[in-house]
């Protein structure tokens, strides 16, 4: 039965994937633009492991992503561990425990894959990479803004001139529908921004919350027509505070494209206050996300997390080094000399009739001849 057959060795699980050359070295050498950006902020790296204990790794705000998490048996310890589906619950756990005598405001950067059980219609993918930033401490809007505008600085680092960055207050729908919150029909009206059915299924709130979804859109325009909405005191606190962000914003990067959506509370449920998405202009993949949350001993934080996969399919591409054949019997010091130069060299082994054809099979776009590096032609 062929049932039985080894898969082919090529064949591997649905959504992953082997990263080839040159994208493998595009991804790593836009990684390393993200975190060294990350670093000249004051961000300082961690490194969290990929595995850890369920119990540690699902607790607090690891707890959203508990559907998504592979899970497994030591048979070291004989106690169930998780791979990690995203990394900053991983950050809240180091902030609070490693780090908790640390300075505060703590500002951690990271970057490394993670593993989710499926991925989505639009992402298939089910191994993913992040690159983010976190600040634990003051429940501020400059806070908010700084790591919304260091990760809009770190992609404008990258290549991406033009983004979009959503913003939204996950926990303000909620608050104002109190009880009702747990009204399905409601829910999926506001989930699908159907005006119709929150009208229908909305009952007295429904003027206020079409008033809300029609605040959606250009950030200042919105945030006229959300100051213009009678809110009950708590949920008039959460629509300020997203006002506040926005003018931090504004103080730091006024002319980055922002939008705002009072309406949406879709994302990771652990958000306790502003949440970002960014986005490339004209596409639907994010480019970023993040949000203020809760670490597991109540002190507050804010991050960010960026997609390099998703961005490096939109980023421009920069030049590779250009690949340098050094014929064999070389002097050895002229390969060193010309990585120097920024040539990847690839050195001959062993002598061959024509050089030139040589670096060509090897992909070259450069030959070491006559004591200069001459581009092929061709190449």
């Amino acid at each position: 039965m062929t049932d039985d057959l080894p898969p082919h060795p090529a064949l591997l699980p649905a959504g992953f994937t082997d990263l080839l050359p040159p994208d493998a070295e595009a991804e790593a050498r836009l990684t390393e633009i993200l975190t060294a950006h990350f670093g000249a902020h004051g961000y300082q790296r961690v490194k969290p492991p990929l595995v850890e204990f369920e119990s540690t790794l699902l607790a607090g705000s690891g707890a959203a992503v508990a559907e998504q998490t592979f899970r497994f048996m030591d048979p070291e310890s004989q106690r169930m561990m998780g791979l990690r589906a995203d990394t900053t619950p991983q950050i809240a756990r180091i902030a609070t425990t490693r780090l908790s005598s640390a300075p505060r405001p703590l500002r951690l950067a990271y970057a490394g894959q993670c593993i989710l059980v499926r991925g989505s219609h639009l992402a298939p993918e089910r191994q993913v990479a992040q690159a983010g930033i976190e600040l634990i401490g003051p429940d501020l809007p400059e806070a908010d803004a700084e790591i919304i505008t260091t990760a809009a600085a770190a992609l404008r680092a990258a290549g991406l001139g033009t983004i979009s960055i959503d913003l939204t207050m996950p926990p303000l729908i909620p608050a104002l529908l109190g009880e009702r919150r747990h009204h399905a029909a409601l829910i999926r009206a506001l989930d699908r921004k159907d005006a119709a059915d929150i009208s229908a299924q909305g009952g007295d709130l429904a003027p206020v919350l079409r008033a809300l979804l029609d605040a959606a859109g250009l950030a200042e325009p919105g945030l006229a027509a959300l100051a213009a909405i009678a809110l009950p005191g708590p949920v008039r606190a959460l629509a300020d505070r997203l006002a506040a962000t926005v003018a931090a914003i504004r103080t730091r990067a006024p002319d980055v494209r922002l939008t705002i959506d009072p309406v949406e509370f879709r994302g990771y449920r652990y958000h306790t206050g502003v949440a970002v998405t960014i986005f490339a202009p004209g596409r639907q993949a994010e480019l970023g996300r993040g949000g203020r949350y809760l670490c597991d001993n109540g002190e507050s934080a804010t991050g960010i997390t960026l997609y390099p996969d998703t961005i490096l399919a939109v980023a421009p591409r920069g030049a590779s080094r250009p690949r340098l054949f050094v014929p064999c019997g070389t002097p050895p010091g002229v390969a060193q000399d010309c990585r120097d130069r920024q040539f990847a060299t690839v050195e001959g082994l062993v002598p061959v009739a024509d050089d030139a054809a040589e670096a060509r099979r090897l992909l070259c776009t450069h030959l070491w001849r006559d004591d200069s590096a001459l581009p092929l032609q061709g190449s």
